[in-house]
């Protein structure tokens, strides 16, 4: 393999990401010039569909672009999404990151080793739902790394709250973040609902609004109404505190 060839490719490859053969081809590379790139050790093989070069360093950001080219729909949401955008209540040291996607991902043991993450693929709202409208790239971040909007970003913890021991969401954190949350545009966060097909969620929401006194949950009692009419909504079991939610 011609030095220029090598000369050009550690020029052009991004920092900071694996390498996936898509972007190994873009960059001139293919299969029998990449496996000579691992014997020559100028490249580390981190698993199947995943290089680094020898000498980067991964970074979060990298990893997560990495995975949004290979899983549908990936995207940073919930606590993870209103930190990025400057919207949290307590700042962890290492803060877990929450990923969604559209369908189940087994992530190799290197993403694991790297960041500490969530994983969701919970079905919030009807199929037509322009998920894909509420997702957008930040301008601090890799563009390819989608994050929800603060409307939907609202909605993805609620629906953790009320599981078994209530893992990585408490109703008395998801208060304090709603607490920051004065600016919600109604527009957006009523059309998001409109498509929201479960129960719990809406009404955390427009309790969330309530006890927070901001004026964008003036009408979501009329969301909670199409969906569950004049019904409680309740929760409880064996290893799981009883949470239940009015009418």
């Amino acid at each position: 393999m011609a030095n220029t060839t090598i000369q050009r490719f550690l020029e052009k490859a991004p920092r900071g990401q694996p390498l996936d053969p898509e972007m190994l081809r873009a960059l001139g590379i293919g299969a029998s010039q990449t496996s000579y790139l691992v014997r020559a050790g100028w490249l580390k093989r981190l698993s199947k569909g995943a290089y680094l070069l020898v000498g980067d360093q991964l970074s979060t950001d990298g990893v997560i672009a990495y995975l949004s080219r290979r899983v549908p729909g990936l995207h940073v949401g919930g606590k993870a999404a209103l930190d990025w955008q400057g919207i949290r209540h307590n700042i962890a040291f290492r803060p877990r990151i929450a990923l969604w996607a559209f369908r189940s991902y087994r992530f190799p043991d290197w993403v694991r080793e790297h960041m500490p993450f969530s994983f969701q693929t919970t079905q919030l709202f009807r199929d037509d739902a322009p998920i894909m409208d509420w997702l957008r790239p930040l301008p601090n971040k890799n563009k390819e790394i989608l994050v929800s909007i603060p409307e939907l970003a609202l909605l993805e913890p609620a629906s953790d709250i009320g599981k078994e021991g209530w893992k990585g969401q408490t109703l008395e954190e998801a208060m304090h973040i709603a607490d920051l949350m004065r600016n919600l545009r109604v527009d957006v966060l009523t059309s998001i609902l409109g498509y929201c097909v479960r129960v719990k969620v809406l009404k955390l929401v427009r309790d969330l609004g309530q006890s927070s006194g901001h004026s964008w949950c003036n009408d979501l009692q009329a969301y909670v109404e199409k969906r569950s009419p004049g019904k409680r909504w309740s929760r409880s079991g064996k290893n799981v505190r009883c949470l239940t939610l009015k009418p």
